[in-house]
């Protein structure tokens, strides 16, 4: 065994361009994160979850298509609420249903809560500080309220106004930031839609909500077949529709620029919360040529502007995931060859979180999870000979227990409280070495639960602490255990 002695500090910090990723929406179901972080190598900035809120509805809180099935229904949001999974939290809500489950689940793995939540805009502000109370222990949440806000489709647009949109935005964002200051909304609306205009849409009505907001965004299909799943998109037809990547990303561009015009030339950071090129439109190969491009311009664009990307999704009925969603079994999924692309993509250094190398510590040391782009873990050097044929990490004592993300090679593993190896050799499989190599061996510590504990001091909010007593023990060998013959 190899065991170690000395550590240093490690900080892991915010990308030149963070990503982040869907998981679950009206077109799939949730993927669990153990899957998600083995087919991708890497864990994100943060999960995109898309849920509703219409608590003064019939037939709340089934969903939609469920409760309000119909043989009428020939657009994806002809119901009469959003048919997203439903929150179930709110006024005499349940943080044992979802999202919470999904919550915990992918803040133990070490990334954030990007949450996506349609609400009635009809809703009391006891609604409102209701969430905003159930969010308060899940850290560095980011939740983006009543996205694609200047569209016609979801329905608190076909309830309200679009300034009765707007001004919903500003009371909720408001509210919830005044009672979980732990919690950075979002505004998306469509930004600039047309290269000749200077204007987004709807830009007077929605003007009050970019102050308002602590992150401005909007979403961007290349290409997009909107009519799915009531038809099939055929070569003329008026569901789908495709443009290049060079527009989609100066619209986006342009988007971020007027935002900051209209507050005063004060940057807040810009996502993109949805981007895709739907295979539908564009097949499965050309869909990767596509998203690609459009990572390309970001890193060859010399201006610094865009904080993060959220592709959408992972896994997906139609052609809009990384998997299909087997017909046959909602819990497998077909890989598509977008998902090689999209793993090479968040692999290049551009899309990688910073990693400072801090200080030589002593144990026992305590470390700070504040999330995914600000965590203060440990690492150590380990120096392989050459390429393993075992590599094993042993918890022993007290490190039985911890929750950990490890990182060797390039690559992410989970430990979950109780689990006493892992097996390390996937760090290896894509990226063997060639010759005796020194690597950085580095551990973090998320909250176990998926939540932050208001018993750790005033800053429990933004910040779980861990400490550790002891470090993993490696198993390294570099052939065979018994030779043949």
């Amino acid at each position: 065994m190899k065991t170690f002695d000395k550590a240093k500090l490690v900080h892991i910090g915010p990308a030149k361009c963070a990503m982040d990723l869907g998981d679950g929406s009206e077109r799939g179901e949730y993927v669990n994160q153990d899957y998600i972080l083995e087919k991708l190598g890497r864990p994100h900035r943060a999960i995109s979850l898309m849920y509703c809120y219409y608590p003064l509805d019939a037939g709340w809180p089934g969903r939609a298509s469920v409760v309000h099935a119909s043989d009428t229904v020939s657009f994806a949001w002809d119901y009469p609420y959003d048919d997203y999974f439903t929150y179930r939290g709110g006024i005499g809500g349940d943080l044992s249903q979802e999202p919470f489950v999904s919550m915990r689940d992918v803040r133990r793995h070490g990334q954030d809560v990007l949450l996506t939540l349609t609400i009635d805009p009809h809703v009391s502000d006891a609604h409102l500080i209701a969430i905003a109370k159930d969010l308060s222990t899940f850290g560095r949440v980011m939740l983006r309220i009543n996205h694609e806000a200047t569209g016609n489709w979801f329905s608190f647009n076909k309830r309200c106004s679009y300034q009765e949109v707007a001004d919903f935005f500003v009371r909720a964002s408001d509210l919830i930031r005044e009672n979980a200051p732990n919690v950075k909304t979002i505004i998306c609306i469509g930004g600039i839609e047309n290269l000749l205009e200077e204007k987004m849409v709807k830009e007077e009505e929605f003007a009050k909500t970019i102050p308002a907001a602590d992150i401005w965004s909007t979403d961007k299909y290349v290409a997009l077949h909107w009519g799915w799943p009531y038809d099939i998109a055929e070569e003329g037809g008026s569901t789908h529709k495709r443009d290049k990547a060079e527009k989609t990303y100066e619209e986006t561009k342009r988007s971020y620029l007027r935002f900051l015009d209209l507050n005063q030339g004060v940057s807040k950071p810009m996502v993109m919360s949805e981007l895709n090129a739907d295979g539908d439109v564009t097949g499965p190969y050309e869909q990767c040529d596509i998203v690609k491009r459009f990572c390309d311009l970001l890193k060859e664009d010399q201006d610094t502007w865009m904080s993060g990307i959220s592709f959408y999704q992972f896994r997906d009925r139609g052609r809009l995931g990384l998997e299909i969603e087997n017909p046959n079994n909602k819990d497998v999924g077909i890989e598509q060859p977008l998902l090689k692309t999209y793993k090479e993509i968040i692999h290049d250094p551009f899309f990688m979180p910073a990693v400072d190398i801090l200080d030589e510590t002593i144990l026992p040391v305590t470390l700070r999870w504040g999330g995914a782009e600000d965590a203060t873990g440990l690492s150590v050097q380990v120096t392989l000979e050459g390429n393993p044929h075992f590599a094993e990490a042993y918890f022993e004592g007290d490190l039985k227990a911890a929750n950990l993300m490890l990182e060797l090679n390039g690559h992410w593993f989970y430990k979950a409280p109780g689990v006493t190896c892992i097996d390390m050799m996937a760090a290896f499989f894509e990226k063997p070495l060639q010759k005796e190599e020194t690597l950085t061996f580095k551990i973090f510590a998320p909250p176990a639960s998926g939540e932050n504990d208001p018993a750790q001091g005033e800053d429990w909010m933004e910040n779980y602490y861990t400490t550790l007593t002891a470090l993993p023990k490696l198993r390294i060998r570099y052939g065979a255990v018994r030779k043949e013959g």
